[in-house]
């Protein structure tokens, strides 16, 4: 399946957990996305058995000064999972409200059936980025790929890319992450964007889990193509990802920065443009500042550089002194050369 990316930063809310187990939060999730400016909806596409077992040792309970210490990954991933029957409809709803509509597979069977339903792109979560064989399988399916890469290195990046590679992958994308939740601007190294898409032959972009809006807009401007960030109708929802989740209001405010980070970078150009071009009369020249009658020499007194810019250019300025006037001249005059004897 083709997909043809806007020629434009592609601003993603990621559904995840924020549906308080409800169908219609999610379809209103994706309709208050459609409104506040995104280009698509995520999901994640999981059970708890596809992504852990469910086992209470201490290897699988979750601990390190997180927003989820104490519970076990199985409890955490059976309440933020999204009911597989719950995709097709969202995608309809995404659709209709002109949003695209992905998720991240967690395992081969999330991989085919997300393949069923017919996704633009499939997008690898920081924590599968060493799952070889789950990016060979997305990558297999001949679509886009995005991954996250927020506990890789260099060498995890580089197994990853090239397993998509090796299946005929060639569109990639590769996210700058912080994988903490929330995040802290502070580690969010966005000077790793343009790197990542140098040393890597791809598009680069965000997945932000930051709150603060200027992270994301400072990476657009460092030539991210693509933000991620986390989306809920409302934080009273609750769940696990509520806190570092943006509402409707806040992508909104997000999206806007982002559009007028991107048409401020433009092109390279140099010169006046638009109103600056009409400007550009009041810049400076060389005038007559006090009236010079006619055979009289040009002085420091009579001939200053001032705005506006219709005399002759001020880079003259040292051979015009002394040079005499043919003609008299009044105070306000542009100076040119056909004044001179």
């Amino acid at each position: 399946m083709s997909f043809a990316w806007p020629d434009r930063v592609f601003m993603v809310a990621e559904l995840s957990a924020n549906h308080g187990g409800s169908l219609e939060v999610c379809l209103d999730t994706v309709r208050a996305a459609a409104a506040a400016g995104a280009d698509a909806i995520k999901l994640q596409t999981y059970t708890p058995d596809t992504i852990t077992l469910d086992c209470d040792s201490p290897s699988f309970r979750i601990g390190g000064g997180t927003l989820w210490d104490g519970r076990t990954l199985h409890d955490l991933y059976a309440e933020a999972m999204t009911p597989w029957e719950w995709h097709a409809p969202i995608q309809a709803e995404a659709e209709r409200n002109g949003l695209a509509f992905f998720s991240s597979p967690f395992d081969a069977t999330a991989v085919d059936f997300l393949d069923g339903l017919g996704v633009p792109m499939f997008k690898i979560a920081s924590f599968e980025i060493d799952d070889i064989p789950l990016i060979e399988h997305a990558a297999s399916k001949g679509r886009p790929m995005v991954i996250s890469t927020g506990i890789a290195g260099l060498g995890q990046i580089e197994e990853a890319v090239s397993a998509c590679r090796r299946m005929g992958a060639e569109d990639i994308t590769l996210l700058k992450c912080t994988s903490a939740y929330p995040a802290d601007p502070a580690d969010a190294d966005l000077r790793t964007i343009p790197s990542l898409a140098e040393t890597f032959g791809c598009k680069a972009g965000l997945s932000d889990h930051t709150t603060n809006p200027a992270v994301a807009i400072a990476a657009v401007a460092l030539g991210a193509c693509m933000i991620e960030k986390h989306f809920i109708l409302d934080r009273a929802i609750g769940g696990p990802d509520a806190s570092f989740s943006l509402t409707p209001e806040e992508f909104s405010t997000l999206v806007d920065g982002v559009r007028v980070a991107e048409a401020a970078l433009g092109q390279v150009r140099y010169g006046p443009r638009g109103q600056a071009a009409s400007n550009a009369r009041y810049g400076r020249s060389l005038f007559i500042a006090a009236d010079v009658a006619a055979g009289e020499a040009l002085t420091p007194d009579n001939l200053r550089s001032v705005r506006p810019g219709e005399g002759l250019h001020p880079r003259h300025y040292r051979e015009l002194l002394g040079r005499r006037l043919r003609v008299p001249a009044a105070k306000g005059t542009p100076m040119n050369w056909s004044l001179l004897e």
